[in-house]
């Protein structure tokens, strides 16, 4: 018997579902066929919502990035600054920590230089931007330095998502001391 369709399902159920599957078991295991039966419903019945696997794919790394996005941008509320990078990019690894297959789904995009996918990037960009300009970073010198703190943020989650960090420190500390010391160089860039 084939399961039944649930009604009112609509794309961000959707997504929840595959995010979960995703966070669980890995993007490797989002699959049409892995959604359809956590939804309890035939796998045509997606084609509804976006165009098979690859179109599956770019909306959950939209999602994630709006997701990830969402938790560094509440991060900011308050605080400049110092303060406010080290704000954004606890929740940048926090989010890695807590969601690790839609923290891989922002990196698993079909087409990187898809429009959707690059307008979801931009917000995050552009945060950055904002919150590197206490350091005085301008133009091309600040997307330097958004590609410098996404280097440390993502690397850091990778190594940490991997096992990388089997010392007993602190890896909050280790983050910590590693961002003041990539903002000291930054600092010096900007004003020289």
């Amino acid at each position: 018997m084939s399961p039944r369709p649930k009604i009112g399902l609509d794309l961000m159920a959707i997504l929840d579902a595959a995010g979960g599957i995703a966070d669980q078991q890995g993007m490797q295991e989002v699959t049409l066929a892995n959604l359809a039966k956590k939804l309890g419903i035939r796998p045509p019945s997606l084609y509804n919502h976006f165009d098979g696997l690859p179109g599956l794919r770019k909306k959950l790394a939209i999602y994630g990035i709006d997701m990830l996005y969402g938790e560094m941008a509440d991060a900011a509320i308050g605080v400049s600054g110092t303060e406010a990078v080290l704000a954004i990019s606890k929740a940048y690894v926090n989010f890695a920590r807590k969601h690790p297959g839609m923290y891989e789904a922002t990196l698993f995009a079909p087409d990187p230089e898809d429009e959707e996918v690059q307008q979801a990037g931009a917000k995050i960009v552009d945060l950055s931007v904002r919150i590197l300009h206490a350091y005085h970073l301008e133009g091309d010198l600040a997307l330097h330095g958004v590609r410098g703190l996404r280097s440390i943020l993502h690397g850091f989650s990778a190594l940490e998502q991997k096992g990388g960090f089997k010392m007993a420190l602190d890896l909050d500390e280790s983050l910590s001391i590693i961002l003041k010391a990539f903002l000291a160089g930054m600092e010096k860039e900007g004003v020289s």
